[in-house]
């Protein structure tokens, strides 16, 4: 292939790929080194409130925003180099509070009560997503030929379903006197209030994403078990391997490529957890870095957003991602270096 065919290809997806992921990113790089705040000016103001003979007036100092020519506020832009990043980070008073050992001043602290639920949600989540979305796929393998259809329908029905709504859903299944609550109520034959503590909260969002996730991964490892040599399984078989010894040692082995590609995806998702906080209402008792990031950007009663903070978080989170996405990208880079 000759470079003007060559480029005739991945030029337009070059040329996307700057216009919406890397020059955004280089913005937002920029702004978390610079502060954007209204010029305000002091300027004396009568108060004149009426009397029965004469007015009684004050006159007092107040400081309001300098307006233009068109009556915009007018901004100043000044270079604060890293002090962004301080001021989400908190790096002194989350050190005080870790060689303290006070995990509870810590978990004041924006950033790190964020970072602490981002981790586990992740973390926790992942494991799960690969083992329900490979149950999936090997239920819909083992299925009939006539049934492989509705269940594959039935299975994929989770994902289809818009985040938000999916998590509003399970939210009203389980909040105040849903069904699934007054069922547990009924059951354990006492009130039951899983909104009202964080661990519960976690632990609804956790199930909700497992829900609504496994299926895709289900789907691609359904993919990968069409591919798997049937001469290696018969020959297992033969040899006496039972159902668990060939899932381990020539299902799995099989699958490894598209378990790190699901792995990747779900951690660069998860990482990003946004749609549970809104969907569950959870701000008051959970919240994730994205989530923070949209609140730095949510105007103040006087109309300002901190915009160098939420740049800061977002490149934070960035930076998180890439942590994360180190072990499956080492493993992938390792894999294709064996395969040549």
């Amino acid at each position: 292939m000759n470079f003007r065919t060559f480029a005739a290809f991945v030029g337009p997806s070059v040329f996307m790929m700057l216009l919406f992921i890397a020059f955004p990113l280089l913005s937002v790089f920029k702004q978390s080194f610079y502060i954007t705040q209204p010029i305000y000016e002091t300027v004396e103001v009568e108060t004149c409130t009426p009397g029965f003979l004469t007015q009684t007036c004050v006159t007092e100092l107040k400081s309001q925003p300098v307006l233009d020519d068109e009556g915009e506020i007018v901004t100043r832009t000044e270079f604060v180099g890293l002090q962004s990043y301080r001021n989400v980070l908190e790096p002194e008073r989350a050190w005080r509070a870790v060689t303290e050992g006070n995990w509870s001043t810590l978990s004041t602290i924006d950033f790190w009560k964020a970072l602490r639920f981002t981790l586990t949600f992740t973390l926790i989540t992942l494991p799960l997503v690969l083992g329900c979305g490979l149950g999936i796929a090997l239920l819909i393998n083992s299925a009939a030929g006539a049934i492989r259809g509705p269940v594959i329908f039935v299975s994929l029905l989770p994902f289809i379903i818009t985040p938000v709504i999916g998590a509003l859903s399970i939210n009203w299944l389980f909040r105040g006197d849903g069904i699934l609550t007054a069922l547990l109520e009924w059951w354990l034959q006492r009130d039951i209030a899983l909104f009202a503590q964080a661990w519960t909260i976690e632990i609804l969002m956790m199930f909700y994403r497992v829900w609504h996730v496994a299926p895709f991964a289900a789907v691609v490892f359904y993919a990968g078990l069409q591919t798997v040599n049937q001469d290696s399984l018969e020959s297992a078989v033969i040899d006496g391997a039972t159902r668990w010894q060939r899932l381990k040692f020539i299902v799995i082995p099989h699958l490894m490529p598209l378990i790190i590609f699901v792995s990747m995806i779900h951690l660069m998702d998860a990482y990003r957890v946004f749609e549970e906080i809104i969907g569950f209402s959870s701000q008051a008792y959970v919240i994730s870095l994205q989530w923070l990031t949209f609140d730095y950007l949510v105007p103040d009663q006087a109309g300002n957003r901190s915009i160098s903070r939420a740049s800061a978080s977002a490149m934070l989170t960035m930076i998180g991602i890439v942590i994360l996405l180190i072990l499956p990208l080492r493993r992938t880079w390792r894999d294709h270096k064996g395969g040549h």
